[in-house]
């Protein structure tokens, strides 16, 4: 689908203001209220808006620890890499999980309390995931720049 300007100013002020009122962001994009809601539906629908969340502080959750886990596995058969991506989707403290391309197959962010909840996190999950020959954890000591915002 081709986005137009319109298009481009709705999608940078939903993606920093998610529950903005179809009036206010109709007035910001300077668009009709009923032109504004029919363009967002359409990007509802064509899925570039995939949907809206709320974004929580994990700080104030007691998840303040960031860890990157690095995960290679032992060989690259689809059913090895099928079984891995179902079992570490089940994970509840895990947010993302991105199959690599270089010296790792998958790349995990893991959301702890601190380093003892990691290790429990370890034992009682990661080590359990089907296939994995090798895991390097990386502790992040503060995070610099975060966002969710694409360029649009």
């Amino acid at each position: 689908m081709d986005l137009d300007a319109t298009d481009r100013r709705i999608l940078t002020v939903l993606q920093r203001q998610g529950r903005i009122t179809n009036a206010e962001l109709s007035e910001q994009v300077h668009l009709s209220p009923s032109a504004c809601h029919r363009r967002v539906q359409r990007l509802e629908e064509e899925g570039i808006i995939a949907g809206y969340v709320a974004l929580l502080n994990p700080r104030s959750l007691g998840r303040p620890t960031t860890v990157f886990v690095e995960i290679t596995l032992q060989g690259q058969a689809d059913e090895l890499l099928e079984a891995f991506e179902r079992e570490v989707a089940r994970v509840p403290d895990i947010l993302e999980c991105h199959l690599m391309a270089g010296t790792a197959d998958y790349l995990l962010k893991v959301m702890a309390q601190d380093t003892e909840d990691f290790a429990r996190i370890h034992r009682q999950y990661l080590t359990r995931l089907p296939g994995v020959a090798q895991m390097h954890s990386s502790f992040a000591l503060r995070t610099v720049f975060k966002t969710t915002a694409i360029p649009v």
